[in-house]
């Protein structure tokens, strides 16, 4: 299945704007970003087809993940 994958901010930096991948059935936010060398404790928020999801949510075949660092400043 096909999944396009857009990093926003400093998750760019040696990696990419989007791109688009095939994956397995299954794969999760999560796993993606441990391919990517994302820490989980990096990733603020995470949208699957511009909707709000956990690091958890099953993908689907046409998805776009969309994946946004933690904010810092005040």
């Amino acid at each position: 299945m096909e999944i396009t994958v857009k990093l926003f901010a400093m998750f760019r930096v040696g990696r990419f704007a989007a791109t688009t991948k095939k994956y397995q059935p299954g794969i999760s936010p999560v796993d993606i970003t441990t391919e990517l060398n994302i820490p989980e404790k990096e990733v603020g928020i995470v949208l699957v087809n511009g909707r709000h999801a956990r690091l958890d949510h099953r993908l689907l075949d046409g998805d776009i993940l969309s994946l946004f660092p933690l904010v810092g400043g005040g």
